[in-house]
C-alpha cells in the first residue's frame, strides 16, 4: 500500500485499489466495494492492516445495482475528503510543505549517471544523462540524440530521481513509455481535490495521486503533465531542481477552458481554410476560384487579408502577422512575404503580375460614390463664370501633341508669323477651374490625390475619369474652354510681350510625337505652322542656353501593357528620345508658358507656387568634353541641386536658364498646376486670391507627399515591366548600350538605348565613355528587381 501527504492531509491510496488514471479510462464497471475500509493509524508512517479486501472491477455494461464510472470516482473523492477530516480530527502530525520540499531536494541532487531534463533553447526541451562536472557549476551531459554538451544549472528543468548510471541510449524507450502514460484529462480530478485544500503540489506528489506511486517514470510523467499544463495548475516556485505547482482558482480555469475551446474551434476553422488553399493551389489555372469567392465569409476575409498584408509587409497588428504565419506554417511554407505572395498567386487570388506597391500605398482604383455624383452634377449643370470674358481663338490652327492615346489632354499649341518676321505662339491649357471650385468636394479629392498616376497597366486620374476625359480635356474638332498664354518672341528667342486670357479654342490636330516628327521631317507646305513652332522652339532653346541652361535630355522608356491580369500579357515598349524635334518643340513651349506665368505673377504680386533650382557649384563647362546627349545629361543630373519653392515671388531656375518658373500646363494631372490656375483666373476676374502664400505652402507640403508616392509607384512599375520584357527575350538577342561612365576599373554604367534603362557590366579594355557596345541579357527577374547584362 502507499500513502501520500498532500496539502497538510493524506490522500490514502491502497495499492490494491486501481489508480485514478486507469479508472478514468474504463468504459464501464460493475463494482463490488469491500465491506470495510482499512483503518488509518495515527502515526507518520500511516500503514494499513495487512491483506485488505480488494474491490472487484468487472468490465461490462452497468446495471441498476452498479455505479457508473463517474459516480465511483466522485464517491472515491468524497471518501478521501472524509478520511482527511478524520485525520485532522486525530491531529496527526504531518511534515510541512517546506520540509517535504527539502526532502525532495535531497533525493534529487545532481550526480553522475542521473537522468535529467534541460532546456536547450527557448523552445526545445531534451532528456540527458549527467556525465561529469564541468567547472564549479556546469555539467557535461549526453542528450537523447547522443550529443554531448555542457549545460548551466539554470538550464536544468527537472531531475528524474532514483536513477543512477542511466544509459543515454535508453532515453528513447523511457520517453516512449512516458508518453504512453500521459493523459492530461486526469489533471482535472487532481485539480478539484487539491483546490479544496488550497495547497500546492510537487510532481512526485501528483504521481502518487494519479498513478498510485512516485517511481521515476510516473514522477516524470507527472512533471510533464504539470509543466505542459496551461489550464489547471500554475508554477509558483522553482527551488533547486524542484517545482511547486498550485491549483488555479475555479473562475480562472473556466476562463482558460473557454479560451482553449475558442482556440480549438478557430484552429479547426483554419484547418478547413488550409484545405481550401491546398485545393485551389493544386487546381489548374482555368479552374482556380475567383478572387470574390475568398471574400464571402467573414473568417475567410480575415485570413486572406492577413496573408495579403503579410505579402506586402503592412500587417496592422502582431495578431494579424501571427495569423498569416500560422497559415503559411500549416501550408508547409516558410514565414516570408514572398511565400505569402506566391501562395496568393498560386491560388488565383492575385494575378501573376500583381502590383504590390498599389496595394502597399492603398491607391484607390475608383472614387467614392459621393465624388462621382458630384462630378456627374458638374457635367450636367455647371455654369461658366468666365463666359463673358473668354476670347474666341477658334480661328487658330491648334496642334495637340502627346503620346498615342493620351488619357488626359491638357495642352495644345498655335503659332503665327507676324508681318515684322517675329513669331507669336499660343500655349493653350485646358481649363478645369471652369468646372471645379476651390474647397469643393471635387477639389478636395484632387488635392488628396495630388497627381494623376500613369502606370504601364492603368491610369489613376486625379479627377474622376469621366469628368477629366469629357469635361476638362481638350478634344479634337470641338469647342473647348482654355486658358491661352500668347507670347511674341524677339529674334534672339527672348520674350517681347505676352498676354494671358480665358479662351475658346477648337483643336485641329491630335498628333503623336512620332507623327509630329515625321511631319516636320517631310516639311509639307500645308503644315508650315508646325515648322514655325519648331523654329520658335529652337530660338528659345538657344536663348536659354545663353542664360546658362543645362540640357538634360536623354532617352526614356514608356511601356503599355495589354491584359495585365493574364500570366503572359502583351508588352509594348517605346524608347523616347527627348531630343526628338517634336518632343523638344513641346517641352520648349511648356517652359515658355511657365516663364510667362511667373513673370505675370511677379508683376501683379500674385501668390503662386514659384519653382526654382540653384545652379550647381560645378560649372557645366566641366562636362564639355563628354558627348552631347544621354552621356553628358547623365553627368549633369548627378551634380544638380534640389528644386526649391517660393510662394511670394519668382526664384531663378538655373537648370532651365530662366528668371522664374511656374508649372501651369497640366491642371488636369497635377494639383499644384490647378492651384496656379485658381490664382490666375481669380486675378483675371478681378477677384481676391482664393489662397494666400502661406496656404499655398501648406497645401504644397501635403500634396508633395502624394506626388512622391506617385513617382515611386510609377518608377517601380515601369522598371518591373521593363525587366519582364527583358525576361521574355531570347538569350541570344543583342541589345545596343551606351557607356555613360565608369564606376570602378572596367565596371561601367550603361544605358540600354532600346529601352531607356540603365544597367552595370564589365566592358572590354579600350572602351571609352560614350562608346556604343552590344550586350546580352543574362538575368532578368522583375519581382526581385534583378537585371544582369554581359558585353557581347
Amino acid at each position: 500500500m502507499a500513502t501520500r501527504a498532500v496539502s497538510g492531509c493524506s490522500i490514502v491510496r491502497c495499492a490494491a485499489y486501481m489508480p485514478l488514471h486507469l479508472l478514468l479510462h474504463r468504459r464501464s464497471f460493475c463494482i463490488s466495494l469491500p465491506p470495510k475500509r482499512p483503518t488509518l493509524q495515527s502515526s507518520h508512517s500511516q500503514s494499513f492492516s495487512s491483506n485488505p479486501p480488494t474491490p472487484q472491477f468487472h468490465v461490462g455494461y452497468s446495471t441498476s445495482h452498479a455505479h457508473s464510472l463517474v459516480d465511483y470516482v466522485m464517491e472515491e473523492l468524497k471518501a478521501m475528503r472524509s478520511r482527511r477530516r478524520a485525520r485532522a480530527t486525530n491531529k496527526a502530525e504531518l511534515p510541512c510543505d517546506a520540509e517535504l520540499l527539502d526532502v525532495k531536494h535531497a533525493k534529487r541532487s545532481l550526480q553522475k549517471g542521473c537522468l535529467l531534463q534541460f532546456r536547450k533553447d527557448s523552445q526545445k526541451l531534451l532528456l540527458a544523462v549527467a556525465q561529469k562536472p564541468d567547472g564549479k557549476k556546469n555539467w557535461v551531459v549526453c542528450d537523447q540524440n547522443g550529443v554531448v554538451s555542457s549545460i548551466k544549472p539554470q538550464q536544468i528543468t527537472y531531475i528524474v530521481s532514483s536513477f543512477e548510471n542511466f544509459d543515454y541510449s535508453d532515453i528513447p524507450d523511457f520517453i516512449q513509455k512516458a508518453r504512453s502514460l500521459l493523459d492530461p484529462t486526469i489533471l482535472e480530478c487532481a485539480w478539484e481535490e487539491l483546490l479544496e485544500n488550497k495547497r500546492s503540489v510537487t510532481p512526485e506528489e501528483l504521481a502518487e495521486i494519479i498513478y498510485g506511486c512516485s517511481e521515476p517514470l510516473e514522477s516524470y510523467c507527472a512533471h510533464l503533465l504539470l509543466s505542459e499544463d496551461d489550464i489547471y495548475f500554475n508554477q509558483v516556485e522553482f527551488k533547486g531542481h524542484a517545482s511547486f505547482y498550485e491549483p488555479r482558482p475555479t473562475i480562472q480555469v473556466e476562463e482558460l477552458i473557454h479560451r482553449k475551446n475558442l482556440k480549438e474551434e478557430s484552429d479547426k476553422e483554419v484547418e478547413e481554410f488550409v484545405k481550401l488553399l491546398m485545393s485551389a493551389k493544386a487546381s489548374p489555372l482555368c479552374s482556380k476560384p475567383p478572387k470574390i469567392s475568398w471574400l464571402k465569409d467573414e473568417n475567410c476575409i480575415r485570413w486572406i487579408t492577413s496573408l495579403e498584408a503579410y505579402a506586402i509587409d503592412v500587417c496592422k497588428s502582431d495578431e494579424q502577422k501571427k495569423m498569416a504565419g500560422n497559415i503559411l506554417k500549416e501550408m508547409g511554407l516558410s514565414k516570408t512575404s514572398s511565400s505569402a505572395l506566391n501562395l496568393l498567386i498560386n491560388i488565383g487570388y492575385f494575378p501573376v503580375h500583381v502590383n504590390l506597391d498599389l496595394l502597399k500605398f492603398n491607391i484607390r482604383a475608383e472614387q467614392s460614390e459621393q465624388v462621382l455624383l458630384a462630378a456627374e452634377d458638374l457635367l450636367t449643370s455647371s455654369v461658366d463664370v468666365d463666359e463673358a470674358i473668354r476670347k474666341d481663338l477658334s480661328y487658330l490652327k491648334v496642334y495637340a501633341i502627346d503620346v498615342d492615346e493620351p488619357d488626359e489632354l491638357d495642352d495644345a499649341l498655335s503659332v503665327m508669323r507676324l508681318p515684322d518676321g517675329r513669331i507669336k505662339v499660343w500655349i493653350h491649357v485646358a481649363d478645369p477651374t471652369c468646372l471645379v471650385k476651390p474647397h469643393s468636394i471635387i477639389d478636395r479629392e484632387a488635392m488628396q490625390n495630388g497627381t494623376s498616376i500613369f502606370l504601364p497597366t492603368a491610369t489613376f486620374s486625379m479627377f474622376p475619369e469621366k469628368l477629366a476625359m469629357k469635361g476638362m480635356s481638350l478634344q479634337q474638332g470641338k469647342l473647348c474652354k482654355a486658358v491661352s498664354v500668347s507670347v511674341t518672341l524677339q529674334e534672339d528667342g527672348s520674350i517681347a510681350d505676352y498676354t494671358i486670357d480665358n479662351s475658346i479654342i477648337r483643336p485641329t490636330y491630335m498628333l503623336t510625337y512620332e507623327s509630329a516628327s515625321e511631319l516636320l521631317h517631310l516639311g509639307l507646305e500645308e503644315e508650315s505652322e508646325l515648322r514655325t513652332l519648331s523654329e520658335a522652339a529652337s530660338l528659345r532653346l538657344q536663348w536659354r542656353r545663353n542664360q546658362g541652361a543645362i540640357d538634360t535630355s536623354t532617352i526614356e522608356s514608356r511601356v503599355k501593357v495589354v491584359n495585365p491580369d493574364v500570366p503572359e500579357p502583351s508588352i509594348n515598349l517605346y524608347a523616347e528620345d527627348q531630343s526628338d524635334p517634336a518632343m523638344r518643340l513641346v517641352s520648349e513651349m511648356m517652359i515658355l508658358c511657365g516663364e510667362v506665368v511667373a513673370t505675370f505673377g511677379s508683376v501683379h504680386n500674385i501668390p503662386l507656387p514659384y519653382r526654382g533650382q540653384p545652379q550647381s557649384s560645378i560649372s557645366a563647362f566641366a562636362f564639355s568634353h563628354l558627348p552631347e546627349g544621354p552621356v553628358r545629361s547623365s553627368a549633369y543630373v548627378r551634380i544638380m541641386r534640389a528644386a526649391e519653392m517660393n510662394f511670394n515671388k519668382p526664384i531663378r531656375h538655373g537648370v532651365l536658364g530662366i528668371p522664374g518658373y511656374v508649372q501651369f500646363t497640366s491642371p488636369i494631372r497635377r494639383y499644384m498646376d490647378l492651384l496656379a490656375h485658381y490664382q490666375i483666373k481669380s486675378f483675371l476676374r478681378g477677384e481676391s486670391m482664393p489662397f494666400s502664400s502661406g496656404e499655398l505652402e501648406g497645401i504644397h507640403c501635403l500634396v508633395d507627399m502624394h506626388v512622391k508616392v506617385a513617382k515611386k509607384l510609377q518608377n517601380s512599375s515601369l522598371r518591373y515591366w521593363l525587366l519582364e520584357y527583358f525576361r521574355r527575350q531570347p538569350r541570344e538577342r543583342k541589345f545596343g548600350a551606351l557607356i555613360l561612365r565608369f564606376i570602378k576599373d572596367r565596371i561601367a554604367s550603361l544605358l540600354l538605348v532600346e529601352a531607356g534603362i540603365q544597367a552595370c557590366a564589365a566592358v572590354s579594355v579600350g572602351k571609352q565613355i560614350g562608346d556604343e557596345i552590344e550586350v546580352f541579357i543574362e538575368e532578368a527577374h522583375p519581382r526581385d528587381d534583378i537585371l544582369s547584362v554581359r558585353e557581347v
